[in-house]
């Protein structure tokens, strides 16, 4: 099986890797290919190129064995759709099942996605939650597709949604990139070396402040 866990990665960060380390085991999965949005359709435009943030994606997961940094998204024009970036990952593994993992807050979203429901065709969808996560499903068609044993989606080239339970990493882009503009220290919320490339290119600085005359 194919993983697919896409994002901004603005900048990428211990609670992003550690969810992709846990996933590519749990699922045994070949590879899990970790792509960066070039344009999120539901949230603002990253303020950080999408170049720069590949850059720090390839930094983390460097030799780290079946991680894969993916710019599909990044090279291709106009909002970065999910169900554009199965297809093209289907043409490319057609003999593979396809698992997109998404948390649960992107999740209890879905329904607003650019043709969600065609995401099944695709791929299968694994959540990824919280221990005590719960859910109610509004939607006949998805509670239609809920397996209950990760064995399930190796039968299958598409269609199921599962949910598991990883290990909750309250860490956030947000803050770190807040820790940064206010002169703080975000050591130890995510890799030396992306801290490194950070620091180097200036990046997430606040804006200095302009006088009149």
């Amino acid at each position: 099986m194919i993983g697919v866990y896409g994002g901004t990665f603005n900048p990428i960060h211990y609670g992003h890797l550690r969810t992709a380390l846990e996933v590519k085991s749990l699922f045994n999965l070949e590879q899990l290919r970790l792509i960066p949005c070039r344009q999120p359709p539901h949230r603002d435009q990253p303020d950080v190129s999408g170049q720069m943030r590949l850059e720090m994606l390839q930094i983390a997961i460097n030799g780290v064995a079946g991680l894969v940094a993916d710019s599909r998204e990044l090279d291709r024009e106009g909002p970065s759709y999910m169900v554009d970036t199965l297809m093209t990952l289907l043409q490319e593994f057609p003999d593979q099942s396809i698992v997109l993992f998404m948390g649960a807050d992107a999740f209890l979203g879905l329904e607003k996605w650019h043709r969600w429901q065609q995401l099944f065709d695709y791929a299968h969808v694994v959540v990824m939650t919280r221990p005590s996560f719960t859910v109610e499903f509004r939607s006949e068609f998805l509670q239609q597709r809920v397996v209950v044993q990760r064995e399930a989606l190796e039968n299958k080239l598409a269609g199921c949604l599962f949910f598991q339970a990883v290990t909750p990493l309250d860490i956030s882009a947000t803050q770190i990139r807040q820790i940064i503009a206010t002169g703080g220290n975000p050591q130890f919320l995510l890799p030396d070396a992306v801290l490194a490339f950070i620091r180097q290119h200036q990046l997430y600085q606040a804006a200095p402040l302009t006088t009149g005359h």
